[in-house]
């Protein structure tokens, strides 16, 4: 049986904008569609509330996965749509529908006034656990979001997506982020941009050093070198995408969220450890998820 990809779903705004976004990758990937809905355990005392009553808790189970599904299957035809109630810790839970995923899409509620996600404690918790391509999808986004203005400057989902937008470490090159960033492009036509950034080692920092203009010019340029040759592989396996590749001085962090602002999707890496306490993200995966403009997939990696 084909692996799916499984939406986490609450009936919140950011989680139908979630649900939306994984329907049409669905489609991109001719992959079936699952909508998981969690139903965390209250206390008894708590669940006979008359706010929690048994009407209210029937409509929190049945309902809204149902009503999801149902409006999934009318606006994109051809979609194969399940849904699931499931009862439990919503982290644990996902974490555990992963292991069956291709990819796992949650919603995140927007910052008020400035671009990016605020992503909770349930989203970091599963980012930081789950083992499968885990993609975090802003409140509000929209189809025309993730393509390029029409020749009138509007949005519209008719034109070429946006470019792909990979941040690679070279000290820390892995294969299934390349993997994934390629195969997003490709199935999207689009361009795909690849950045790595470098910053200074810490002894500048430390006896109060300025770095020489030409030296960082000399680095920029080994870098690049080096970033053509990671992806030589790539460029031949998908040889119609489209590739930019780019080498930046400064904070990894910083040119990623600047540049997701022309980006379809943000494709950032988070190494596995199976520790099983903490959230284990990194600075630089974290920063994007939470200032991101685009929608941003984290891919685990040994």
């Amino acid at each position: 049986m084909d692996r799916a990809i499984i939406v986490g779903l609450d009936g919140s705004p950011e989680s139908r904008a979630a649900a939306e976004w994984a329907a049409r990758e669905a489609q991109l990937r001719i992959l079936p569609l699952k909508l998981v809905h969690v139903w965390e355990l209250v206390s008894e005392p708590l669940a006979q509330a008359p706010m929690l009553g048994g009407e209210t808790h029937q409509h929190w189970s049945d309902e809204i996965p149902r009503e999801s599904a149902e409006g999934l299957l009318l606006r994109h035809p051809g979609l194969a749509v399940t849904a699931e109630h499931v009862a439990g810790r919503p982290s644990e839970v996902l974490c555990e529908a992963a292991k069956a995923a291709e990819l796992l899409v949650l919603g995140s509620r927007g910052l008020s006034g400035v671009g990016g996600f605020l992503v909770g404690s349930v989203g970091l918790a599963v980012v930081a656990h789950a083992e499968c391509p885990v993609v975090l999808v802003r409140v509000g986004e929209q189809a025309a979001d993730e393509h390029e203005k029409d020749p009138t400057g509007i949005p519209s989902a008719a034109t070429r997506y946006r470019p792909v937008l990979l941040g690679l470490d070279l000290d820390n090159l892995d294969a299934s982020m390349i993997d994934f960033a390629f195969d997003a492009a490709a199935r999207r036509e689009s361009v795909l941009r690849v950045v790595h950034a470098w910053e200074l080692p810490t002894y500048f920092d430390f006896y109060g050093e300025d770095a020489d203009t030409e030296w960082c010019v000399e680095v920029s340029r080994k870098k690049a070198t080096e970033l053509t040759e990671a992806l030589r592989a790539w460029r031949q396996k998908h040889p119609r995408v489209d590739v930019v590749e780019e080498v930046r001085w400064g904070g990894r962090a910083g040119h990623l969220i600047d540049e997701s602002r022309e980006a379809s999707l943000v494709v950032v890496g988070r190494r596995i450890r199976r520790h099983p306490f903490g959230m284990h993200i990194g600075p630089v995966t974290h920063a994007v998820l939470h200032h991101a403009t685009a929608p941003v997939a984290v891919v685990a990696h040994d």
